[in-house]
């Protein structure tokens, strides 16, 4: 009797350690959610001032800058909750 319990508890361990924490489509949405976040980061970087010893408003407050840079960084985080709170679908 007692063989069969430890068989039955060998058998259950084996089959959650297959399951993985993440997904297929958790692990896109990671990535897609990483691309975001790094287009944002670009964008905010901007370019190079043709000479550094003069400020340029229209450089630096730049729509690009100021609004879309950091929309795309909260979009970013936004999709990476999403990824992670996201149950996986089940095998």
């Amino acid at each position: 009797m007692s063989t069969e319990k430890i068989t039955e508890t060998t058998v259950s361990k084996n089959n959650t350690s297959n399951q993985s924490l993440f997904g297929k489509e958790n692990y896109m949405l990671m990535l897609a959610g990483l691309l975001a976040l790094g287009l944002g980061f670009f964008l905010m970087a901007g370019g190079k001032s043709s000479d550094p010893k003069v400020f340029d408003p229209k450089e630096v407050y730049s729509t690009t800058r100021i609004t879309v840079a950091p929309i795309l960084i909260v979009l970013g985080f936004i999709i990476e909750v999403i990824a992670i709170m996201k149950k996986p679908k089940s095998i």
